[in-house]
């Protein structure tokens, strides 16, 4: 061991071998941001050491002045209480006895009393003024204008509200009764219809068959089936209890016609209908049976509204009302139209239903300010005939309308003048309206033409026996088609006249009357016919003085007329003649009966140009 010990000992440098450092041994980075931080810190903590110790004494030096403050105020207070008020004995006070005491008291008491009467008086009148007040300001709630407006604007939100659910509420059961109506007219006008050409194509096949029978075999007896005999014979029984009845005046074709349609449905079938009919009216009744006057009775609506343009006639036009009272009126108004059938001749005008007349009254009944022309209210009767009638005579039109009926026609045409005419001053307003009416009754018309018209062309042997069924069925449907011309003619003023001739003359008058015509055998019946068809024209279209050439739609119809003209004046129905030239005047064929005149050397018939 001691000999490791010197080897150590002998290895250490000697001291003069030590070397010396004379500058700073360079520290890393971390060691001087370390040693900054610690500076950092120790200067911090000592800046707020000295920080603490300022607020230490200037705390202690509050302390120290107010406790000397609290100190000398002690001292005042105790001294001042110390001091005591001494009593100056030689002030000398007035005698005093009791007379003089009960004198002061009873002075003392009436003062007391008068003011005590004086705050009564006082307090009456305040009493009165309180009370005077009030009825001032009931007064003046009463009669404020501003007032009497809010209530009568509540009141009149009140019942419009209440009016329109009513309407809502009432609206699905008037729509039911329509329809309950509205199908009942149809299936009898369908029913009407339908049976009518169907015996039309029964009655047509039967004599097609007979006519071929009659080419193929001299025996005319062939089988039926038992449907086509069962409708023949039900025609024929029909046809001879028509004979049967009285003959019926113009003037009451409606009751001809309804035996018309009491021969094809039978009088059983009406007789449900009337039942049926009368349970719908009887329901109708009952709409409103439940509803107070002034929401179901239009003029105790109207009145309502009477009264707002009365008070107040600037918000009333502000507010369009005028807009606004056809939407209200129109379930009122429909209810009164369930029953109503514009088909009727008998069936009442507009301008006598009491919703017309109502309408009317409140229309006239307007305030009229010289400054201001409220021309609103006016409109309201055309807005109720565009959104309420004009739609109800359409589904008439569309649906149950038969243009081979010359009642329902003559009736339609009255009431479609009455709305299309007498609103000409509101034609912007029912322009829409008006355009589908005529368009549903156009479209009507066409329809008829093509379904049911038809008139069969035989040979002349065939119908020279005026007699034979062949004759006699042509005869009928010559007319028929000729009864809906002159049903289609006489809508000339509603209806525009290209569209009439079109439809007239065009589809019908050409395509099947001309046919018919040249198909019947020459002599007074054709003469007849032809005068028929003249007669039907609107004698409108022929005003024109300077007029000699016709309608070129009645270029056929007038080489017929010249063509018949050339066959009578070679029989020994030459007196004819001046007819045929009579019609050729009369639809200003002048050239063509000029012409004619002089061919023949008519010279007596000359006068008849000359008159025109």
């Amino acid at each position: 061991v001691k000999r490791n010990s010197d080897e150590d000992l002998e290895s250490e440098p000697d001291d003069h071998e030590k070397r010396m450092p004379f500058t700073p041994k360079p520290q890393t980075l971390k060691q001087r941001m370390a040693e900054e931080t610690t500076s950092r810190n120790e200067t911090s903590e000592e800046s707020q050491e000295d920080e603490n110790q300022d607020i230490w004494e200037h705390q202690q030096m509050k302390k120290a002045v107010k406790i000397i403050e609290e100190r000398d105020i002690d001292i005042s207070y105790s001294s001042r209480s110390r001091t005591v008020k001494k009593f100056d004995t030689s002030t000398s006070f007035p005698p005093v006895n009791l007379e003089i005491i009960k004198k002061q008291l009873n002075t003392r008491l009436t003062l007391l009393q008068e003011t005590h009467r004086s705050h009564l008086r006082e307090y009456e009148k305040h009493i009165q003024d309180v009370k005077s007040a009030k009825n001032t300001i009931q007064h003046l709630e009463g009669s404020s204008d501003q007032a009497l407006n809010y209530k009568f604007y509540k009141s009149m939100k009140i019942y419009v509200e209440n009016l329109i659910d009513f309407l809502n509420e009432k609206i699905v059961n008037i729509q039911e009764i329509e329809s309950s109506m509205h199908a009942l007219l149809l299936k009898q006008a369908m029913t009407f219809m339908k049976r009518r050409q169907d015996e039309l194509k029964h009655e047509s096949t039967y004599l097609q068959q007979l006519s071929r029978k009659e080419e193929t075999s001299t025996d005319g007896n062939f089988a039926l089936d038992e449907k086509t005999q069962r409708i023949l014979e039900e025609i024929e029984s029909r046809r001879k209890k028509k004979e049967k009845e009285p003959p019926v005046q113009t003037k009451n074709i409606e009751h001809k016609e309804e035996k018309q349609v009491q021969f094809s449905i039978g009088k059983i079938q009406i007789i449900i209908f009337n039942l049926k009919q009368n349970d719908i009216i009887q329901n109708q009744k009952k709409v409103f049976e439940d509803v107070h006057e002034d929401f179901c009775n239009i003029p105790n609506i109207l009145l309502k509204f009477q009264q707002w343009r009365e008070k107040f006639p600037d918000s009333y036009y502000e507010a369009f009302i005028s807009l606004c009272i056809p939407k209200l009126l129109n379930p009122l108004i429909r209810v009164q139209l369930i029953h109503w059938n514009p088909l009727k001749l008998d069936s009442i005008g507009l301008k006598q239903m009491p919703w017309f007349t109502s309408i009317e009254e409140f229309i006239n009944g307007g305030v009229e300010d010289s400054k201001k022309e409220y021309s609103s209210d006016k409109k309201i009767l055309s807005a109720v005939i565009n959104k309420t009638i004009i739609p109800r005579l359409t589904d008439f039109i569309e649906f149950i309308w038969d243009p081979l009926s010359t009642s329902q026609t003559t009736s339609l045409i009255t009431h479609c003048k009455m709305i299309l005419e007498e609103f000409s001053p509101y034609e912007n307003e029912v322009n829409k309206s008006k355009q589908d009416l005529l368009k549903s009754i156009v479209s009507r018309m066409k329809k008829a033409i093509e379904d049911d018209v038809f008139i069969p062309l035989y040979p002349k042997s065939a119908i020279e026996n005026k007699t034979s069924s062949h004759s006699k069925f042509q005869e009928r449907q010559f007319w028929s088609g000729l009864k809906l011309f002159s049903n289609i003619l006489v809508w000339n003023g509603l209806v525009p006249d290209d569209t009439l001739r079109e439809l007239g003359l065009g589809k019908l008058l050409n395509r099947y009357l001309i046919v018919a015509l040249h198909n019947a055998v020459p002599g007074p019946d054709v003469v007849k016919k032809c005068n028929q068809i003249a007669a039907c024209l609107p004698e409108k279209w022929f005003e024109n003085p300077a007029m000699r050439t016709s309608l070129p739609q009645l270029e056929n119809f007038i080489q017929f007329l010249l063509q018949s003209a050339h066959q009578l004046s070679r029989s020994e129905f030459r007196d004819e003649i001046k007819e045929m030239i009579l019609i050729l005047v009369k639809i200003k064929a002048l050239n063509e009966a000029e012409s004619f005149i002089e061919e023949y050397h008519l010279d007596h018939l000359k006068s008849l140009i000359n008159e025109v």
